[in-house]
Parts: structure tokens; sequence; C-alpha cells
């Protein structure tokens, strides 16, 4: 387990040099400083704002799996489609930029996932539901009912 971790550690290291590298000696970068300065905004957003609020909801749906894969989904598909979201009508003159309806899929896409969460858990409280039935009427034919 050890040479596994350290070979991970290896393994990221390496690649956050050669991201650095690229990052420095890119061409296209003008100010890597601003680069960098947003990437530390980025993680002290996810970790100090985005993280908890997930925890959170995560902590408070215990007990309801499907409710739990629904919002890691919804929060997934939410990061990626918020900023689309926010810029669009933002296509600096070319309209092939952003052409799509991106705030209306996005929440067609959040109504249509918690539609089918909401089936997945009631067919899942069915088949609960069916298998203490069928547990209470073996339990009622053997004469255990009555104990």
């Amino acid at each position: 387990m050890r040479a596994v971790r350290a070979a991970l550690l290896l393994g990221g290291l390496a690649l956050l040099a050669c991201g650095l590298v690229g990052l420095l000696t890119d061409p296209y970068v003008t100010g890597p400083l601003g680069v960098l300065l947003w990437a530390v905004g980025l993680v002290a957003l996810h970790d100090g704002l985005w993280l908890p609020l997930v925890c959170a909801l995560g902590a408070a749906a215990t007990g309801r799996p499907v409710l739990r894969g629904w919002l890691v989904v919804a929060a997934a598909v939410s990061a990626v489609a918020v900023p689309a979201v926010l810029r669009a009508g933002d296509d600096h003159g070319n309209p092939t930029l952003l052409p799509l309806p991106y705030l209306r899929n996005w929440l067609l896409f959040l109504a249509v996932s918690a539609a089918a969460a909401a089936l997945t858990a009631a067919a899942r409280r069915g088949a609960r539901r069916a298998r203490r039935t069928r547990r209470a009427g073996r339990a009622g034919r053997t004469g255990r009912a009555g104990r």
C-alpha cells in the first residue's frame, strides 16, 4: 500500500510540475500570476463554500440514499452548467460561442433527474413494503404471529 501511495504522489507531483511549466511557458498566457491567483481563489471557493454546502446537504439526507445520489449528480452537473448559464447572451458578437438555451436545459435536466430519483425512491419503498408483507404472511402461516 505504501508503494502505491508513493507512486500516486509522484505521479501527481509530476502532473503538477508539467502543468506549471506549461502555464509559465505558454505564449498565449500573458499573466501567469493572474491565472495562479484565479486557481487559488477557485480552491478557496470550492473548499470554503461548495464542499461544506454539499456535505451539509448530504448529512441532511442521511438514510435516504437515492436523495443523496441525486444531490451528488445535481451538484456535479450544476458545477459544470452554472458558468454557461451565467454567461448566456455574452457571446462577444459570435453567435456560435454559447448557442444553446443553457438555463432551460439545466433546469430541464434537474427536473428530469429529480423525477427519476423520486420514481426510484418510490420503487424501493414499494419493494420494501412488498417484502414486509410477504414476511408477515409467512409468519402468520407458520403460527409465529401470535407469540
